[in-house]
């Protein structure tokens, strides 16, 4: 029982009940089972993207241009799809993780060969992407008249009463949870962030671990690429813009540290879920929705105090004074 007790998860659920409970005094509607389907599908790219940064988050790591490998990824597919319709969506699905693909490889190459850290390859690597899409695009949009209508129907198709999009969440949640808890790059990338020195002495590759992380965030950032435009029916420079802070958020939210070495799938999943039901009942309860930056990072503020002070230990003593005074 003190265990559940302890459990960020179970705290986390509890959170999601009572916020659910609450909105849902004030408007019956919003607790209504098509509702709260519709906000799971409406946070399923963040559960998706929040996944994929909690990996890099857990190797002592951060990568800031997750969403803009996604508005690049999306973009390439789009202009691909407007200029080559007759290419399959499924043929476009694969373009766009490997593209993702190799933009987060860049990212893990830099931080493995150069030494360079993290925040400041993947904050001048948001930069870069940003102005290639551009550049590629020549400063224009990719409207809906110009998609095909099979690349803007892929996620809005209906699989046993849920769209695809939110199907795509659960096994890719799914496949993160037997990664991090049943393989062995998914301990080494705990071990890494747990203790980089022992890691090594442990015959764990560092760089070679990071740089896996790295390629992971990457290739969910394409996959979203293409899941966005689709979604949205928009490619743009701006896609997707600032989406960094709710990605970081959900992470921080669902308990990864950003010291590294803990964090688990559930909660992650959980934390993206309370920003996307949160941003959901601002509406109901009468507050804009620009208070959602504001709100997310307070929400990181106060989960990065909670985060530290539940993993603050006492020291251990390691000789201890067994004489007894006269």
């Amino acid at each position: 029982m003190k265990y559940l007790l302890k459990s960020r998860e179970i705290w986390l659920f509890l959170a999601l009940v009572a916020v659910v409970i609450g909105t849902t005094l004030r408007s019956p509607a919003f607790g209504s089972f098509d509702n709260l389907l519709g906000i799971f599908n409406n946070s399923s790219m963040l559960i998706i993207l929040a996944l994929g940064q909690m990996v890099v988050i857990i190797t002592r790591s951060i990568d800031l241009s997750m969403a803009a490998n996604l508005a690049l990824s999306g973009m390439c597919v789009a202009l691909i799809n407007a200029g080559y319709p007759e290419i399959p969506v499924p043929v476009l699905v694969l373009i766009a993780t490997a593209c993702g693909t190799i933009l987060g490889a860049f990212n893990g190459l830099l931080i493995w060969k150069l030494g360079i850290p993290s925040i400041v390859v993947t904050l001048g690597t948001l930069t870069i992407y940003r102005g290639v899409i551009f550049l590629i695009a020549g400063g224009k949009w990719v409207n809906a008249d110009q998609l095909s209508p099979a690349f803007i129907q892929g996620t809005r198709l209906d699989i046993l009463g849920m769209p695809l999009l939110s199907w795509c969440a659960i096994a890719i949640t799914l496949a993160f949870f037997v990664m991090m808890t049943r393989t062995a790059p998914g301990r080494s990338i705990y071990a890494v962030g747990v203790n980089p020195t022992a890691s090594v002495y442990a015959g764990i590759n560092l760089g070679k671990t990071i740089f896996l992380a790295f390629c992971i965030s990457g290739l969910v950032s394409g996959l979203c690429g293409y899941l966005w435009v689709s979604r949205y029916v928009i490619g743009s420079v701006e896609v997707a813009k600032g989406y960094e802070l709710s990605i970081i958020a959900a992470c921080v939210i669902g308990g990864v540290s950003i010291a590294g070495g803990i964090g688990t799938v559930a909660g992650t999943v959980l934390g993206a879920l309370f920003l996307g039901l949160v941003n959901s009942a601002l509406p109901v309860i009468n507050i804009s929705p620009f208070w959602q930056m504001a709100i997310s990072g307070a929400a990181i503020i106060l989960a990065v105090v909670f985060n530290a002070r539940s993993e603050r230990r006492q020291g251990r003593i390691i000789l201890k004074n067994t004489r007894s005074d006269p």
